[in-house]
């Protein structure tokens, strides 16, 4: 438990749930704002997480939680990276330094965790359609009083969901209200032309004023209908074309449009919110804040310091790595490779949405910039972006995070499968990610993958092998996935001369007549340890790294086949649909029914912890892995 002393925390330590925060006037809220950027700085130093858009975040959750009767009114956010002041004001501060670890709070918002998460957050540009559908069904269940607000970043209102949600909510009869945190920052430096246009965009104080009057006199008049609102508001915008010389492009969707005000003047947002909550029809109010607020590090270099690890809270200093040579991460790995094979093959490009740090396509970017493309937060437009590149004769090579590609799945189908481009799918944080937790896990993507006719499915076991399959790929003359996981591999020497694999081929790392491990991916060094473990206590394992998952080495499952001992299947990802699915489709097909036991994650959601921890709970440690092959062994080995 955290202990918020009242000398540390003069008003946060007195606030157990947003009715307490009601209380205070002004001053009492603005220093409330100060005791939790005090706070987060102290526990965040020690205990990471997401930190610059929680402090950019801190007048507009007060804000939010003051005006509106949560958790009766509705707030759903965006991403769920700004959500820290959020948790600390709804009961949670207390329980803060148990955030993103195992049993412990997670790092978004999440509905089982508490009554005032209203909407499960993780991946972006989710919260107007999720916001308008609550909204809508509270309308229908005769719930008029309830104000529904989507809190949305300059970056993810550029997804295609968001603008599928603004359309929609525009020809609603909602009063949703639309809240557009603009701190002109997401984890990279925004890109596209909506983020170009919001860096610009006013409203005229005579339009403003104008508009004010003219909608009061028609009330006045009562000529203001539900069925005449529409046709108001579109006069209504035309006045501000005429005045301001540009449509604002929200109102142009019939949506009313507020600001842009300063999103860190707490007095000003109350009163707007205030004003404005309770008028009838969709509108957005566009708030500006600086990212890592309050925190001069982080308010310099937010990109840094979106979720930048341990560091000094005096000083903002983070901890070096040592001096000793260390491997590095794959992505890392991954960018270099990359950088290497653009060098040969002009017809290389990189694709990304929004993550050229975060998949090291930066590398690419600052050695072949007019060849790598980020897309924004856009994962359905990169895959199909990337198919209009590979259908004129390039080869893209497409990253983005496992999770987040799931978003792409009809776009792979339908825009590069089908007419069986060469995209090369580089597939981040495959696997389970540790401290993010069930939003951001990469445990589907084989299975959804392996569907795909013609797709090729393939994992390294260290980061040689990740160089070789990324030489294939280029090769290769149609869609191809390499899927890797987060953080570092095992070689210092990671460097090699680049190989063209036999796609379909996999390889025997271990001799054994006991019992076989087929692994794909990292779990295959892993294995093999196990292997040599159990050597000494008289029991020996075969152990294959498969390296595709789809085509199957058909050769090594025969073999396996032939010699009648249990088969474990071993997998980073879903048993279901999995690898070892795969295995098992493969064998019933062609008459062999060894004894198989797949290890991989179950069938359910798995929360947040150390990757080393839930790889024990879900039975892919070390320990697991050796215990299986003991009961299978037992159960019908030799």
């Amino acid at each position: 438990m955290v202990e918020l002393n009242e000398s540390d925390y003069p008003v946060l330590s007195k606030i157990k749930y947003p009715s307490d925060l009601r209380k205070l006037d002004i001053e009492g809220l603005k220093q409330v704002c100060a005791d939790m950027r005090k706070f987060l700085i102290k526990e965040l130093s020690h205990n990471p997480g997401h930190f610059a858009s929680s402090m950019g975040a801190m007048e507009l959750t007060v804000a939010l939680h003051y005006v509106f009767d949560t958790p009766d009114d509705r707030i759903v956010w965006d991403v769920g990276h700004q959500a820290y002041p959020h948790k600390l004001l709804t009961g949670r501060a207390g329980l803060f330094d148990t955030n993103r670890k195992l049993g412990g709070l997670s790092g978004f918002p999440n509905p089982a965790e508490s009554e005032y998460d209203t909407f499960t957050a993780g991946h972006a540009s989710n919260s107007i359609s999720a916001a308008l559908g609550m909204s809508v069904a509270s309308a229908l269940k005769g719930e008029p009083k309830r104000h529904v607000v989507a809190v949305i970043g300059d970056a993810s209102i550029g997804g295609g969901l968001a603008f599928e949600g603004l359309n929609n909510a525009a020809n609603s009869a909602s009063n949703l209200l639309i809240i557009l945190n603009d701190n002109d920052m997401s984890i990279d430096r925004n890109v596209g032309s909506l983020n170009s246009y919001l860096a610009k965009l006013n409203t005229s104080k005579r339009y403003n004023n104008l508009r004010y009057k003219t909608y009061k006199l028609l009330r006045r008049m009562n000529l203001i209908s539900r069925q005449s609102s529409s046709r108001i508001l579109r006069f209504n915008n035309s006045i501000k074309s005429l005045l301001g010389g540009e449509q604002n492009i929200f109102e142009g969707l019939n949506i009313r449009y507020f600001g842009p005000f300063d999103g860190h003047d707490i007095e000003r947002m109350i009163r707007v919110l205030t004003d404005i909550k309770d008028m009838k029809g969709p509108k957005l109010l566009h708030l500006r804040t600086v990212k890592g607020k309050g925190f001069a590090p982080a308010e310099r270099d937010p990109a840094t310091w979106h979720a930048p690890g341990k560091f000094d809270p005096l000083t903002g200093e983070r901890p070096k790595a040592g001096q000793e040579p260390h491997p590095l991460k794959y992505q890392d790995v991954f960018g270099n490779t990359l950088v290497e094979l653009a060098r040969g093959n002009d017809k290389i490009v990189g694709i990304t949405a929004a993550m050229p740090s975060g998949t090291s396509m930066s590398k690419l970017q600052e050695a072949f910039p007019e060849r790598t493309f980020d897309v924004g937060i856009s994962e359905g437009h990169a895959v199909t972006f990337s198919g209009g590149l590979a259908k004129e004769g390039l080869h893209p090579f497409c990253a983005i995070y496992s999770s987040f590609l799931q978003r792409g799945y009809d776009h792979i189908i339908h825009d590069v499968a089908i007419q069986h481009l060469p995209v090369t799918f580089c597939i981040d944080r495959a696997g389970l990610v540790g401290e993010d937790g069930v939003t951001h896990h990469g445990l589907f993507d084989i299975a959804y993958m392996r569907t795909i006719p013609g797709m090729v499915v393939s994992a390294p076991r260290d980061e040689h092998m990740l160089r070789h399959l990324m030489y294939t790929a280029s090769l290769h003359d149609g869609p191809f996935a390499i899927r890797y996981p987060r953080g570092a591999g095992k070689l210092v020497e990671w460097e090699c001369d680049l190989k063209k694999l036999e796609i379909g081929r996999g390889e025997k790392l271990a001799d054994g007549d006991r019992c076989v491990i087929l692994a794909i991916g990292p779990l295959a060094l892993r294995a093999v340890e196990v292997a040599e473990s159990l050597r000494h206590k008289g029991i020996s394992v075969g152990v294959y790294d498969m390296v595709f998952a789809k085509p199957l080495d058909e050769k090594i499952l025969r073999e396996v086949a032939a010699m009648g001992v249990p088969v474990i299947t071993l997998e980073d990802g879903a048993k279901a649909g999995g690898m070892g699915s795969a295995v098992a489709e493969w064998m019933c097909a062609n008459g062999f029914h060894p004894d198989i036991t797949m290890l991989g994650a179950p069938d359910s959601f798995i929360a947040h912890g150390t990757v080393a921890q839930l790889h024990e709970i879900v039975g892919i440690d070390s320990r697991s892995i050796e215990e299986a092959v003991v009961r299978a062994v037992k159960a019908g080995g030799k």
